[in-house]
């Protein structure tokens, strides 16, 4: 069993206040979750208007099955919301 964990850091310059991002941050989380079957949170940064931290994780078969799974995610979270993504990490555990 292999776990392919990401992290997307995100800029959205047009969240003025929590509520707003929070509304952003719930959209993504719910159409990463439903669209891929995986674990996805708001993981650091809570606190900050405008800076987004999300991470996801799922259980793959092996590397390579992995790293489609996370180009196809990266590609979905480039596609599906109007924030710049600032950073993204990945790693197998």
């Amino acid at each position: 069993m292999i776990i392919a964990a990401m992290t997307f850091r995100l800029h959205a310059p047009w969240a003025h206040s929590l509520k707003e991002k929070r509304m952003t941050v719930k959209s993504l989380v719910a159409k990463l979750q439903n669209r891929f079957h995986v674990s996805a949170a708001e993981i650091d940064e809570q606190d900050t208007h405008q800076i987004i931290v999300i991470g996801v994780a799922a259980i793959v078969g092996n590397n390579a099955m992995g790293d489609r799974v996370m180009d196809e995610i990266s590609a979905f979270v480039e596609e599906n919301t109007e924030a710049e993504i600032l950073d993204e990490q990945r790693e197998f555990r």
